[in-house]
């Protein structure tokens, strides 16, 4: 996502745009990932699926094709915004680390990355991640499970996980943009080449694959810390603990193939997205 623009609101309206695509493609697997990583392997709790395929395969079987996508609402409405905020933030940061050629090193993306990640997860990503975690367990819709919430634990309830979302949020968008960047330069020839629609969905979905591979066990805590249970921890470091003690380190990894068959396409599309419309947008005079 190395683009540049001279127009600071391209890749904030680019991003906008790709988020939405992104979200409400690969939802589903979103919804499975989630209800995975719910369920507590010390509580002998378990789920009438192991997977993402049994998992879609059970859904559409007993409650039908659209209760995959129970708990989208939030998470579109944040995922407009949030990418909005993600493309937007990392240009500027970027544009701020560059040196005296306009270069910037793997660290520097990795730092732009980061810098967006927290951005958007204290924004957007902690209210809206929880009110969508707390919905799929609770088997609500967005604005039952929103009532929900505030009824039951006011608005501190919206706002759980912050901490371990900004952890999740930093380190993945920080890989992502290194990666992808840097896998950029290489086919691009440092700029020398166009990059190709298939070019930039193979080079977002293997951005997705390094990133979910590198930030899971982050991605399991803020869920749990998003989750209903969430009381049982005193905060982000105590739940690393226990979930550790309890369940040992394969527990961190709860829920990553389903998070890779959710994360891997929607990071192609996204990243292949994001560069078509930019071009695009940039035919017209405001975005120029």
């Amino acid at each position: 996502m190395s683009t540049t623009t001279k127009n600071p609101w391209t890749p904030m309206a680019a991003g906008c745009i790709a988020g939405g695509i992104e979200a409400t493609a690969v939802w589903p697997m979103e919804f499975i990932k989630t209800q995975l990583q719910l369920q507590s392997k010390a509580k002998g709790s378990s789920l009438p699926y192991n997977g993402m395929i049994s998992g879609l395969s059970y859904y559409i079987r007993t409650t039908g094709f659209f209760s995959l996508y129970r708990g989208l609402a939030p998470t579109l409405i944040g995922s407009i915004p949030k990418a909005g905020i993600r493309f937007g933030l990392n240009a500027r940061i970027k544009d701020r680390l560059r040196d005296s050629d306009g270069k910037l090193t793997p660290g520097k993306n990795f730092v732009a990355g980061l810098g967006a990640g927290v951005a958007e997860a204290l924004i957007i990503v902690a209210p809206v991640e929880t009110v969508k975690t707390k919905c799929i367990e609770l088997n609500m819709p967005f604005v039952a499970g929103f009532r929900h919430i505030l009824a039951t634990e006011g608005m501190g309830g919206v706002y759980q996980g912050a901490a371990a979302t900004a952890m999740k949020q930093g380190s993945n968008q920080g890989l992502r943009f290194m990666w992808f960047n840097e896998y950029k330069r290489i086919v691009t020839d440092d700029g020398e080449k166009k990059l190709t629609p298939l070019m930039g969905l193979f080079g977002g979905m293997s951005a997705g694959c390094f990133s979910t591979i590198g930030n899971n066990p982050f991605d399991v805590v803020k869920t749990r810390m998003q989750g209903t249970k969430s009381s049982q921890y005193a905060g982000t470091l105590d739940c690393f603990k226990q979930v550790f003690a309890n369940e040992g380190i394969g527990a961190f990894y709860a829920g990553v193939v389903p998070r890779l068959g959710r994360v891997v396409p929607g990071q192609g599309i996204i990243f292949m997205s994001f560069e078509t419309i930019v071009q695009n947008l940039e035919k017209f005079p405001i975005f120029q």
